[in-house]
């Protein structure tokens, strides 16, 4: 088991070094695509161009993480309506299509808050609800991509998608790494996995597990 968590680590800290050079030697391409991004997210959709929210990260900290904004700012609710399919654009869809409202997360990278390769990082208030195997996918920074999403991305099941991310933390490699940039490139490409116009989202994990009665209690994880 020690040797396990050794491992992990280790891997950790090379995952840190590469995936900060992988920021710096990009940047000429990111920095400009980025700002043209941000201009276009301004101009398109107004103010503010980041869209920032807590979400969970390594060792079940919180972090903010940073989007370009892909819909109509909340405060226009009293125009658009309460329902977030009211706040889409087409321009914002285009953004999320090609995965270039992600690019602020580079700057997450930067700061320790994620990696380029993990699982994806999700919300705060989903805590209560993972398993306990499913609790591994918080020992490795979270991810711009990462197994899931190169395996189904939005097609993937809640089990099947965390499955797929305490699988990647308990075993994964530099080479597994390697191969899931490369897929997500395709995935990307080929807009596989992305959610159709009118449907932001997956069902909530919380919703999902209470609908099918597998919350976890504190009963269970003592067994496990």
């Amino acid at each position: 088991m020690a040797d396990g968590v050794a491992d992990r680590k280790s891997f950790n800290r090379k995952k840190r070094l590469i995936d900060v050079a992988l920021v710096v030697v990009t940047a000429p391409v990111t920095i400009p695509v980025g700002v043209v991004t941000a201009g276009l997210v301004r101009v398109f959709l107004g103010s503010p161009v980041l869209f920032k929210q807590k979400r969970i990260g390594l060792n079940e900290q919180p972090f903010e993480i940073m989007k370009f904004r892909t819909m109509l700012p909340e405060t226009e609710r009293s125009i658009y309506g309460e329902d977030e399919v009211e706040r889409q654009t087409q321009f914002g869809n285009v953004l999320r299509k090609l995965s270039l409202d992600e690019i602020p997360q580079l700057l997450n990278v930067l700061r320790g808050d994620m990696a380029i390769i993990g699982p994806r990082p999700l919300l705060e208030h989903y805590l209560p609800y993972y398993k306990e195997s499913e609790k591994a996918r918080h020992s490795v920074r979270p991810g711009i991509t990462g197994a899931a999403q190169v395996n189904g991305r939005n097609n993937l099941g809640w089990d099947e998608k965390l499955n797929y991310d305490a699988e990647y933390a308990r075993t994964a490699t530099l080479r597994d790494d390697a191969h899931i940039v490369l897929h997500t490139i395709g995935v990307v490409l080929g807009r596989d996995g992305v959610l159709p116009e009118g449907q932001l989202e997956t069902e909530p994990l919380d919703d999902y597990r209470i609908r099918t009665d597998q919350v976890p209690s504190s009963e269970d994880d003592s067994k496990l």
